[in-house]
């Protein structure tokens, strides 16, 4: 009775539960199915939804902003690389020409994390984009800047030991 007041869940809404991607497909009395993204079935009862806290990321609208994370060496040219984020998402149609962001989020010993976040109509239409762009991403680096891909480096200082006798 409280879900169906309160409506923090509806059919078909993308929720995540315990862990879990899923869509809610049924709602019932005692108990809520929610068809999980590799096509098996989550069944919770009713209450966890009034008790524990879930993700539902369509209880408004469906909208929703991907992240890719990219790891490269800090010589990357990341203006570069923000320009091809443009020409990938110009050219896919699961883009809804909103966000279009490349930040450099984190700087490690070794690399630096390149964030882009990318916004769709829906988040099945999300993950198709996100795999797209991280995978063009990847290959315009690989085909552009391969020497600023992640690599382990090994110095090896040239000293200059001479032995008198």
């Amino acid at each position: 009775m409280q879900i169906a007041i309160t409506q923090p869940i509806r059919i078909d809404d993308v929720v995540v539960v315990e862990e879990e991607w899923g869509v809610i497909e049924e709602i019932t009395l005692t108990y809520v199915v929610v068809r999980i993204w590799d096509k098996r079935r989550l069944i919770v009862p009713t209450t966890y939804f009034m008790e524990k806290p879930f993700q539902n990321w369509t209880r408004n609208t469906s909208e929703i902003i991907g992240t890719v994370f990219i790891y490269a060496d800090y010589g990357v040219p990341i203006d570069k690389l923000r320009n091809e984020l443009t020409r990938i998402l110009e050219g896919n149609n699961d883009w809804d020409g909103k966000t279009n962001v490349l930040q450099v989020t984190n700087a490690g010993e070794k690399t630096i994390e390149l964030r882009a976040l990318v916004s769709s109509r829906s988040s099945s239409i999300s993950w198709d984009l996100r795999v797209d762009v991280r995978e063009k991403l990847i290959t315009f680096l690989q085909n552009n800047y391969p020497e600023y891909l992640p690599r382990s480096r090994i110095s090896l200082e040239n000293e200059d030991v001479s032995t008198s006798e």
